[in-house]
């Protein structure tokens, strides 16, 4: 079930969750004690067409890595904001720097530290292996796990929906 084109249309940006959203959950830690993370390619498609076409896209995670910054940087996402305690106030600080209301931002999650802001969110949403807590609160549960499709299925709707997905431009990186 897709969500209703009507909301899609007024979606100016995209917060995301990093761990269980944009990654199925499994961190590698090595000696030096920096972790690494196994995501999904073609979410990393979706997400720099997404900044290549206009949207704002944000990352929210209480974690703290360069492999997330290295990654989130190479796809063209700016607001990177890791190491949140409250993820609350993070998103509040965001939609001010960027002069949105809640309800032009989707944000996916997965745990309950993003219980919150998907309370807050114009579309909250999930993975379809996010914790119960925040399916039962989510307008969108998204037919793909974290880290397998869920960030992809959702930028391309809202794409979908403002009539910016597979332009001619889409083809190139």
């Amino acid at each position: 079930m897709a969500l209703p084109t009507d909301k899609l249309i007024q979606i100016k940006a995209m917060a995301f969750d990093f761990d269980g959203v944009m990654t199925n959950g499994d961190v590698w830690t090595f000696a030096d004690k920096e972790t690494v993370r196994a995501g999904n390619i073609k979410d990393g498609y979706a997400i720099q067409y997404a900044v290549k076409k206009g949207l704002v896209i944000a990352i929210i995670s209480g974690a703290t890595s360069m492999s997330i910054n290295n990654r989130m940087e190479s796809l063209g996402v700016k607001q990177i904001y890791t190491g949140c305690a409250n993820k609350m106030d993070t998103f509040r600080q965001f939609l001010a720097i960027n002069n949105l209301s809640h309800e032009q931002v989707l944000y996916m999650g997965d745990d309950i530290p993003d219980y919150e802001v998907m309370l807050h969110s114009g579309i909250a949403t999930c993975p379809a292996d996010a914790a119960a807590e925040i399916q039962s609160i989510a307008h969108y549960v998204s037919p793909y796990n974290g880290g397998r499709g869920a960030v992809r299925d959702v930028i391309e709707q809202v794409l979908k929906a403002q009539n910016l997905w597979f332009h001619p431009d889409a083809v190139h990186w």
